[in-house]
């Protein structure tokens, strides 16, 4: 269940240790490598099983949406939903859901060629009710000894200071823009567009922010990312959709100086 009463406890068990725990719309990263906790507020995309979102009529627009086969995941009978994509710009999705409680348990991410990119599932799952003392992070002890960074995110007006976006792919929209500052940093512009299933974000900040890298695109896993400098600026833009979607968005955001 999402809305401001969840509580979610993740933790990831391979690769450099990291847990993340969220209270409603508040969002807390524990990262036990470098002592230090991370809070900020969650944004529009949801993480697994959290995928399908409120606006259905915006997937039926863009998505062919049919239903597939019975499979079993997890130890229980699922129904496969797929999510078809009426053009290049997203990828397709293949969903399977509790034919009993309609809870996700699979989600597969399809390239143009139908390929699996990305994929979460459930390998056991207990669906009822949750003790409380299973949310609470196993760091939360230790975390007064550690440094907590707050991402302080304000909205924003970004065309207020110059900035438009003049190509978005067929289907996207701005769904939510913000002012991001973590420490003392300079204040990070963003802008989350989606078409009602794809979430792609647009970082906009000073160049002198961040250590030099290499422009253009590069991909992890399902996720494609397009940088490019723009006048003293940096912009990213961070989505799971194809390369070619956010080399779009991110040769059509512009700067206009202001006097």
């Amino acid at each position: 269940m999402n809305g401001p009463s969840s509580l979610e406890r993740l933790e990831v068990l391979d690769g450099t240790p990291r847990e993340v725990v969220r209270v409603g719309d508040e969002v807390t990263c524990y990262l036990p490598g470098s002592m230090t906790v991370k809070v900020e507020k969650a944004t529009v995309a949801r993480p697994f099983p959290g995928l399908v979102p409120e606006h259905l009529n915006d997937i039926a627009a863009h998505y062919t949406i049919r239903k597939g086969e019975l499979r079993r995941v997890a130890g229980h009978e699922c129904q496969t939903i797929l999510l078809e994509p009426k053009d290049a710009f997203r990828y397709g999705q293949r969903l399977c859901a509790d034919t009993r409680t309609g809870m996700l348990l699979k989600a597969q991410t399809l390239d143009e060629k139908n390929e699996v990119v990305e994929q979460f599932a459930f390998t056991q799952i207990r669906i009822g009710g949750v003790d409380r003392s299973e949310l609470k992070s196993r760091f939360s002890g230790k975390a007064p000894d550690w440094r907590v960074e707050h991402a302080e995110m304000t909205p924003a007006n970004l065309s207020d200071l110059g900035w438009t976006l003049k190509a978005v792919p067929a289907g996207f929209r701005k769904v939510t823009e913000v002012k991001r500052r973590l420490g003392g940093a300079p204040d990070v512009g963003q802008i989350v567009l989606s078409d009602g299933l794809a979430a792609v974000s647009v970082f906009i900040e000073p160049a002198a922010n961040r250590a030099p890298r290499e422009l253009g695109a590069t991909r992890h896993g399902a996720t494609n990312i397009y940088s490019r400098k723009v006048d003293d600026y940096l912009v990213t833009v961070v989505g799971e959709a194809p390369a070619e979607t956010v080399r779009i968005i991110s040769q059509g955001v512009e700067h206009r100086k202001r006097n």
